[in-house]
């Protein structure tokens, strides 16, 4: 499995007791779409390595408990803590027609309601303050808030975004 057909679901955060056990942050809106999880795959030397599970218990603030097979010690586990954790993108819930996993939007063409065109996604920076959409407009690249009000539609079907971009947002990318 490589990175590419998989998405980051969380990472390791911390060991928990001392049989084994690690609580996991979880980057998800809707965490409970994953109770029943078997396997999650973990990174190990720019490898995703799969690890099966004895449980997966859900907990508050996006978090979840969780223990691997054949991992029973503190020692074990130690090393885990900050490994990022993936599934394949076939394990992502199915959306509705009007949603979209960003991951999706990389290589849409993006309009703005008044210039036109403005390029392809190249990539989307999924930050903590704000999601911003990586797009290459004239040679260079221009970051394009995901936020209502700017993303006006997404087309799935036919790999579009339209927007309304700030006034000033496309000069501040072009000056010298």
């Amino acid at each position: 499995m490589n990175k590419e057909q998989c998405f980051q679901l969380g990472y390791v955060a911390k060991v928990h007791g001392l049989r084994g056990e690690v609580m996991l942050v979880l980057d998800t809106d809707n965490p409970e779409d994953y109770e029943g999880l078997e396997h999650l795959f973990l990174e190990q030397k720019s490898r995703l390595v799969p690890f099966f599970l004895e449980h997966f218990v859900l907990q508050p603030g996006n978090k979840a408990l969780v223990k691997f097979e054949d991992y029973d010690s503190l020692d074990q586990v130690e090393e885990l803590v900050g490994t990022e954790i993936y599934l394949p993108l076939t394990e992502l819930p199915e959306l509705e027609d009007d949603q979209y996993y960003f991951h999706e939007l990389i290589g849409f063409e993006v309009f703005d309601e008044t210039k036109g065109l403005i390029g392809t996604v190249q990539i989307v920076y999924d930050l903590e303050t704000q999601d911003l959409l990586g797009v290459t407009h004239q040679g260079k690249e221009v970051l394009i808030p995901i936020q209502d009000g700017i993303i006006q539609q997404v087309d799935k079907a036919a790999k579009k975004v339209f927007c309304q971009l700030p006034e000033g947002l496309l000069e501040i990318y072009l000056e010298d």
